[in-house]
């Protein structure tokens, strides 16, 4: 559909309660900042402090805080699959076209294989060079591994039956199924097949489209709500942190999460960095436009705590609409790279503590078998731990599986780690993929990451609800919906809340469609 902004043509000019209507060529009033104690992250901070104070100096009542943190993820959790669900579905099924979006997906899975491997064989490198494991001497016949024991059962569980049970385990018992027990892999193969089978509907479908939409929009309200409780989320985690573990940061387990940490820094700034120079941004603005995520992750040691955040900040970043609701959640699922740097170092590093020399034939094997394990770390419960469990049991006969109680202790030190690193990679990766389809507004993105603080997700995530209705009482297909919403999003992002006259609607209609030309 062509939008002709003429006024002589007969047509209103959308306006909305906070954005009037203004005469064509007027500079758009000066956006008011807030307060900074009206930012979620400062609060975040200020939880992470007391968290941190609190550990050192009570330890044994921080170490009861845990639930917290708990308390908070679980509120998170429980929108987490219906939200992945209908953005899947509108991501795939609003595209209108299977091949598209089978191109989409195609290219999606290369680069996140890509990645994986690059961070898997990073952290085989690197605990190659540091072994932080060499001279601990521990002796498998006295090792006390009853630490383990729970992680252990929980990976025979969880991959006991090899690759059979890996693909049934892809499968639900039923349709809800997937969604009450949390099996985002479940969740994600539904969304895939509702979303063909509503392409297949044609126009019909596009109803469907609209009421999976408004779904997510609900979710999405959950969440900005349930964000409010993130400084408690994060002072709790921390608090536990400190208190729980603290001691053993000081131990000979200090080298190896040192080692781990550095690891995801270089795969950040000198795998992921060149990556983003080459889709056009800047690694060091990317960060900075996602701090406020980045610090509610550090204090919960949870991604999944901020995906509805991420999914707004980077369509007002320049992401159509449907990149961002297939990219992500799928990425989630499929682009662990901190998880993978995270078990190929533990792996060999339990081998080092014990003195087993691992081949680099075997080395190479265990990367190639980490590289489907990991696929599937984000349905298992205790993620990253209990996937290496699951990997270290297929290498049982080099590998003591009793020297996962040497990490079982600093896990919670290492998944902040795992989580800050996932999330970072899944974003950049949302951009990279946006780029390579050609479908990345690039002037957009680089007013945004030059301006981020003017970026206002919770205003963005309620913006949504508003302008779908007005677009839906005017006719709009699904596919322009998505489109002016994105529009809409990034001119409150970057120009103030006062921006929609006709004439400034056709500009940067046209500015959006010349910048995909060249993208």
């Amino acid at each position: 559909m062509t939008h002709d902004s003429s006024p002589d043509k007969g047509k209103a000019v959308k306006t909305t309660p906070s954005s009037p209507s203004r005469a064509a060529g007027s500079t758009p009033p000066a956006k008011k900042k807030k307060p900074f104690w009206h930012h979620l992250y400062v609060w975040v901070l200020v939880g992470i402090a007391l968290g941190v104070a609190v550990g050192l100096i009570f330890p044994a009542f921080a170490s009861e805080l845990r639930w917290l943190a708990t308390l908070f993820i679980n509120l998170v959790k429980v929108v987490i699959a219906p939200t992945i669900f209908a953005t899947v579905v509108v991501g795939i099924a609003g595209l209108g076209n299977l091949a598209k979006a089978g191109g989409l997906a195609l290219r999606t899975a290369v680069y996140f294989n890509i990645t994986t491997v690059v961070a898997l064989g990073l952290g085989l490198i690197a605990i190659n060079v540091f072994q932080p494991g060499a001279g601990l001497n521990y002796d498998v016949a006295s090792f006390d591994g009853s630490a383990a024991d729970a992680t252990i059962a929980d990976a025979g569980d969880a991959g006991g039956e090899g690759l059979p049970g890996f693909i049934l385990g892809l499968i639900p018992t039923s349709f809800m199924s997937a969604f009450v027990d949390g099996q985002l892999l479940q969740v994600l193969l539904l969304a895939i097949l509702t979303a063909i089978a509503i392409a297949m509907l044609g126009k019909r479908g596009e109803k469907v489209v609209r009421a999976m939409d408004s779904l997510a929009k609900v979710m999405f309200g959950i969440i900005k709500i349930v964000m409010w409780v993130a400084p408690i989320g994060a002072f709790g985690g921390i608090a536990f942190t400190i208190g729980k573990h603290g001691a053993e940061i000081l131990g000979n387990l200090a080298f190896f999460m040192g080692s781990f940490w550095l690891t995801c820094l270089i795969f950040v700034f000198l795998v992921l960095g060149p990556i983003c120079h080459w889709a056009g941004f800047s690694i060091f603005k990317y960060l900075r436009y996602i701090k406020d995520e980045l610090l509610i992750v550090l204090g919960t040691s949870s991604s999944e705590t901020v995906l509805p955040r991420m999914m707004t900040k980077l369509e007002a970043a320049g992401v159509p609409k449907h990149v961002v609701g297939l990219t992500i959640p799928t990425g989630y699922s499929f682009n662990l790279d901190g998880t993978a740097i995270y078990m190929s170092m533990g792996a060999i590093f339990i081998a080092q503590a014990f003195g087993v020399d691992v081949p680099i034939g075997t080395q190479i094997a265990l990367l190639a078998f980490m590289l489907i394990s990991s696929n599937g770390a984000a349905g298992v419960s205790g993620a990253g731990l209990v996937t290496l469990a699951a990997s270290i049991a297929a290498f049982d006969h080099i590998i003591p599986m009793v020297g996962l109680a040497l990490i079982v202790g600093i896990d919670r030190f290492m998944s902040e780690g795992r989580a800050l690193t996932n999330l970072t990679g899944n974003g950049i990766g949302t951009l990279v993929i946006a780029r390579w389809t050609k479908a990345l507004d690039r002037d957009r993105l680089q007013e945004v990451l030059d301006n981020p603080n003017d970026v206002d997700v919770e205003h963005l995530m309620s913006l949504d609800g508003e302008e779908d209705a007005e677009a839906r009482a005017e006719g709009e297909s699904n596919l322009e919906l998505a489109s002016d919403s994105i529009d809409r999003k990034t001119e409150f992002a970057v120009g103030g809340p006062a921006a929609d006259s006709a004439e400034g609607t056709s500009d940067r209609r046209g500015s959006s469609s010349e910048s995909n030309a060249r993208g």
